[in-house]
């Protein structure tokens, strides 16, 4: 398998799925049996070592309530009133 640098929007993702996941108190594993998700698969997603399709982010989202734009932010960047804003425009 090639090894690839993760781009900053990949770990930017990964860093968000790991902070809502562990906002909801949910271990890796029971995340990804919730989603229906391979467990290995979805650790190496939240470690930015897997370049995941727009499927799978939508699938994560999902599976954590938010909107799969809240994963493709930064806290820095825009703040979630701004995107909730936005998403009802």
């Amino acid at each position: 398998m090639k090894k690839t640098h993760p781009g900053h929007l990949r770990q930017l993702v990964a860093n968000n799925i790991r902070k809502y996941r562990g906002e909801r108190g949910i271990s890796q594993q029971d995340f990804a049996l919730m989603i229906d998700m391979d467990r290995s698969y979805f650790g190496a997603v939240e470690r930015g070592e897997r370049n995941i399709s727009i499927d799978n982010l939508e699938r994560i989202a999902k599976g954590l309530d938010l909107q799969p734009a809240f994963l493709l932010v930064s806290d820095d960047t825009v703040t979630i009133r701004e995107l909730l804003d936005r998403s009802r425009t």
